[in-house]
């Protein structure tokens, strides 16, 4: 049924969690599996007339970002190896992980986006707002919540 699958990953344990079990999915479906992480844009705050400095430059942010993301996509990479399924990367600088998810199901050709439920309830849930609810209610690709 399914033959490509998305799995976001943040590195949180709920995230690595479902990752796992995307991977046995995949396997169990014959599908192959992109692992995609969303890096953070370079923080910029402003207060009144000045902004806030932060002492690491760009560059040095945009590297930390990228070695976080080899971290989180070589675990995942990992498992679809020991499971003998097949597995591509992808990575996007965004501060809208819920677009450049999408954005990235989209250009890689996937049939399911396979991620966490935000872990979050009632109001906190509420307020805070949920990556996964905003995937689910912006997405034309089918997504697979796994709790």
């Amino acid at each position: 049924m399914f033959k490509h699958i998305l799995v976001p990953t943040d590195g949180s344990e709920l995230s690595r969690a479902t990752a796992q079990r995307a991977v046995s999915f995949a396997k169990e479906a014959g599908a192959r599996v992109t692992v995609f992480y969303a890096k953070p844009e370079y923080p910029i705050a402003y207060f009144g007339e000045g902004a806030l400095i932060d002492p690491t430059t760009p560059e040095k942010f945009a590297e930390m970002a990228d070695q976080q993301a080899a971290e989180y996509i070589g675990e995942v990479e990992k498992w679809c190896a020991e499971a003998g399924v097949e597995c591509g990367a992808a990575t996007a600088t965004s501060d809208i992980p819920y677009e450049a998810i999408i954005e990235a199901a989209e250009k890689s050709g996937c049939d399911l986006i396979f991620m966490a439920s935000h872990g979050r309830r009632g109001i906190s849930g509420l307020l805070l707002g949920s990556e996964t609810n905003k995937v689910l209610t912006h997405s034309k690709v089918p997504v697979l919540v796994y709790r």
